[in-house]
Order: structure tokens, then sequence, then C-alpha cells
């Protein structure tokens, strides 16, 4: 018999409009064959444990993401597509998922940054457990910035029984050709070790904390495309009321932040499906029923 309703959902967030891209970068051509960014984050999941995608899309870049998964992913894959009508942040666009979540942990993911496999089983075998914790899983900082942009980060405080004390968002982390990294966003310190924990927004939630998203959501009244309702703060004002634990991933995470970041993930990619780290085809074969 198949376990695929048995294995959790995985939550994948399509709505942003990529100002700083410039472009639709779910369907960025990054993979080896010209695969989509979001075909390697469902494929991924999916191959780790997940049992079902849920895309959560917007009006503008909807249409088009829909339309390439519906002619290009596997009828076996177990996708559900959620609308997010209006931008009024992370939290509203979980949210728009509830239908197709139920009564039962699920995770969530940007559609710009592809985890990895390693990442996500780490996540779906957490979820899976009689009785998980809320959970965010942290990248080594070495692991989660491509090329020499300046982006944002959020630096993990992570407790010694591996509990999320603190998430601190620090902007212009910039990548040294020594392996180290600068911040020049005016906060202290102003450098950050390669091994700094961060998060790149791959999170794990229970049915509990699903309720207080909706409480935080109804809470902001004044929620609108300038005063966003987003996850990492939602989170950070719930942590004495929703513990979370940290779970520390090995592998690296890819993100498409500038456009000029497109040519370094296609070749990280191609690197990765060299050595043997990634397999060269994407979408395994369903589990027999």
């Amino acid at each position: 018999m198949s376990t695929e309703s048995t294995k959790p959902a995985l939550v994948i967030l399509a709505a942003g409009r990529a100002r700083r891209y410039g472009g639709c970068k779910p369907l960025a051509p990054v993979g080896p064959r010209g695969e989509a960014v979001i075909d390697l984050v469902a494929s991924d999941a999916l191959a780790a444990g997940f049992g079902s995608i849920v895309l959560v899309l917007g009006p503008a870049t909807g249409p088009a993401i829909r339309y390439h998964v519906t002619r290009t992913w596997p009828s076996h894959v177990d996708v559900r597509f959620a609308l997010q009508e209006a931008p009024l942040g992370t939290v509203h666009a979980v949210l728009r998922a509830s239908d197709h979540i139920g009564d039962a942990p699920y995770g969530v993911g940007n559609a710009d940054d592809i985890y990895g496999r390693d990442a996500s089983a780490l996540l779906a075998a957490h979820l899976a457990k009689p009785e998980p914790t809320n959970a965010l899983v942290g990248f080594r900082l070495a692991d989660a910035v491509v090329g020499h942009a300046p982006v944002t980060r959020g630096v993990c405080q992570v407790g010694p029984e591996g509990q999320l004390l603190e998430v601190d968002e620090r902007r212009q982390v910039t990548a040294l050709a020594d392996g180290g990294f600068t911040v020049a966003d005016g906060k202290e310190p102003s450098t950050l070790s390669p091994d700094a924990r961060v998060s790149m927004n791959l999170w794990g939630f229970t049915p509990a904390f699903h309720g207080a998203l909706k409480a935080a959501m109804d809470a902001a009244t004044g929620a609108s495309e300038e005063a966003e309702v987003l996850l990492p703060e939602v989170v950070a004002h719930s942590l004495s009321a929703y513990p979370f634990t940290v779970l520390p991933a090995t592998g690296r995470c890819i993100g498409v932040t500038h456009p000029d970041d497109l040519a370094l993930v296609q070749a990280e990619l191609a690197r990765q499906v060299g050595q043997g780290a990634r397999p060269a085809a994407l979408w395994a074969p369903p589990d027999p029923a």
C-alpha cells in the first residue's frame, strides 16, 4: 500500500515578484537540461520524503508557473495550487495553503532556493516523527551564498540543546576571497564566520503553530503590500510559546537572488551532477503500491 498520504506536504512559496532578479525566479533555467528552479526544489523534496507539493502562486507569475508545472511535471507528482491574491507577506501565503495541509505537520520553503535532498530529507524525517517540534533547517553561511554580490541572511542563535533562540537578520553580507564574510549593515559584529548557521526559510510547522499563524494574521489589521506579515518575525515573537528546533544541514543551499547568479547556479549544479552529488535526472519514480 502506498504511504504517500502519511508523508508531510511541502508548501512552496512562489508568489513573490522578484524585483531584484527582474523575472520569474522559480522558472529560471538552472538545471543541466534547462530544468527550472522550482523543478529541482520539488523533485528534491519528493525524493527526500515529502508526499505532496503545495504551490502558493500570485496573480502575476502564477499562470506561467502553473502552465509550466502542468506541462512538464510527471503525472504521479501530487501537486496542489493555492492563490495568494494580494502580497500581504509570507504568513498570509502559508495560510492560503491551509485547505491542502489538513491537521498535520508540514514544511515550508522558498521557490527560488534549491535546498538539496539532504536538507529536505532532514526536515521530512523530523516532521514524520510521532511528536515533531516546530523546526528550522539551518545552513552554514558558507553553504548558503553563491557569488560575491551582497545578500541578506538570517543568522541563527542556537541554544545548547539545539533550540532556536533568535534569528538576527543581517543585510549586505558579502563573501570574501579568503572564505570569510563581511557585513555592511552598521551592526556588530561586522564579520561573520563561514560556519555561522543561517536561515534560508526552510521551516517545519506543527498544527498548533499553524493556529498561531492564523492568530498573527488576524491581529495584523494593517497588513498590506507595504506592511507585510513575515514568517521570521512571527516566529521570533512566538519562540517563548512555540519552541523551534534547529536542524543542522550539511549540504549547500543554492539560491537565485541577482541576475548574475543564474550562470553561477547553473555551473554549481552542473558540478554537483558531474561529481555524483546530485542525480542528472529529476523526478524519482513513485513508490510501488
